[in-house]
């Protein structure tokens, strides 16, 4: 890998930090705002492992007995790793996605169903030598079901279905499927 590779992924990684922090900061004047760590696997043998920050700006609606949508803000840096590769072993990913949930309103433990859609770039959209997503820009859409828990409703775990692709900007796009449990604390 030449210097030039090398000097771009760091400050992508260090612009993605950087980016996370941040919202971090902005986030803490919000209603609500909280980390996640998620971890899973993908297509093609490839294993991902997501820090984040997620805001919880109250936003709610649509009362349907105990239940009501709201509307939640995540950004991330991810890590993708996989050894099928000879090209990138390890790939960065930023990204942003807002979620809509549909979250049981009382109770100590609070099922919810989710789905959002988002955006992310990655350092390198070449994970091996057979196999490209054909553009760093990617779109991001999930489901997922979880449960909100604690004395405050302070605790997120989940399980998400993900498929990250290029939407067709360019080909190949063959898009990769990620399976992920995640944590989440709200501060």
């Amino acid at each position: 890998m030449n210097n030039k590779n090398l000097l771009v992924r760091g400050l992508t990684l260090k612009s993605a930090l950087a980016v996370v922090l941040l919202g971090a900061a902005g986030a803490s004047r919000a209603d609500q705002f909280g980390v996640q760590v998620a971890a899973g696997a993908g297509d093609r043998h490839v294993k991902r492992l997501d820090l984040g920050v997620v805001w919880d700006p109250n936003l709610t609606w649509w009362q349907i007995g105990d239940w009501h949508f709201a509307l939640i803000g995540e950004a991330h840096v991810a890590w993708w790793h996989t050894n099928e590769g000879n090209v990138h072993d390890n790939i960065g990913e930023i990204g942003v996605t807002p979620v809509i949930r549909f979250v049981k309103s009382s109770g100590l433990v609070r099922p919810f169903i989710e789905v959002g859609a988002g955006v992310g770039l990655l350092t390198s959209p070449r994970i091996s030598s057979d196999f490209t997503l054909g553009t760093a820009f990617q779109f991001s859409e999930m489901a997922g079901v979880g449960l909100q828990f604690g004395a405050h409703q302070q605790y997120v775990a989940g399980y998400r279905f993900q498929h990250v692709s290029n939407g067709g900007i360019k080909e190949p796009n063959p898009g990769i499927n990620f399976s992920q449990l995640y944590l989440q604390y709200h501060f």
